[in-house]
């Protein structure tokens, strides 16, 4: 039989391993990104860690939104990478080894955003598949080289959508026409929507700070 001392180590054990799940998520420090005040963003097209080689243009062709929606000016991506372009850069990894006071210089922005999309694509099993994009981006001030925020995001084809009606039966026909649709589609680009939605979004924890153009400009001070 335990003893009393044990069943106290235990209760212990529990507890702790308890307040260690339920843990609040680290806070973002915005000190230096109120300290520089940014109105503009450069998005450098993305590095792609991922085997599809949609993943850059899918990414890039939809961050610029939510930026601009929170606030920011954004600088036009065509005209971005036909900059580069001219000046003999012609991927991601290049257009990221750029100095950011060269950077600066060329394009006149306040910050630039360096995105990494670390998973695009479709994920196949017997029973199911999904397009699961996954993203995380640093946005850095381009006068001093300091980084005024990072953060991570991913979005699934499949969520909410677990449904098991019709039994193996109806999970298999289900199973096959994602595949099927999956593969004359591109299904990761919307969902690449939804991902940078919640990357690059103001308003929500540990998220982007609104930027001067918005008329909730300063109201995530507490943040």
């Amino acid at each position: 039989m335990m003893s009393s001392s044990l069943y106290r180590l235990a209760a212990m054990g529990v507890l702790a391993a308890a307040l260690a799940g339920c843990a609040a998520p680290k806070k973002t420090d915005y000190t230096a990104f109120r300290q520089a005040k940014p109105a503009s963003i450069l998005v450098l097209p993305p590095l792609n860690e991922s085997p599809d080689v949609n993943a850059t243009f899918s990414v890039l062709a939809q961050a610029t939104y939510p930026l601009a929606e929170a606030g920011y000016y954004v600088m036009p991506v065509t005209l971005v990478a036909e900059t580069f372009h001219q000046n003999g850069l012609s991927n991601p990894p290049e257009m990221h080894a750029v100095a950011p006071t060269k950077l600066k210089e060329i394009f006149g922005a306040d910050t630039a955003l360096y995105i990494k999309v670390t998973r695009y694509g479709t994920t196949y099993t017997v029973l199911s598949s999904a397009a699961i994009v996954s993203a995380e981006a640093q946005l850095v001030d381009l006068s001093t080289g300091t980084q005024l925020w990072s953060g991570k995001a991913s979005a699934s084809s499949d969520e909410g959508g677990n449904n098991s009606g019709g039994g193996l039966v109806g999970l298999l026909v289900t199973a096959l026409v994602k595949q099927v649709l999956n593969s004359v589609t591109d299904a990761s680009h919307p969902v690449a929507g939804v991902a940078s939605a919640r990357l690059l979004s103001a308003g929500h924890p540990n998220g982007i700070l609104y930027g001067p153009r918005s008329p909730k400009y300063g109201s995530d001070a507490a943040n």
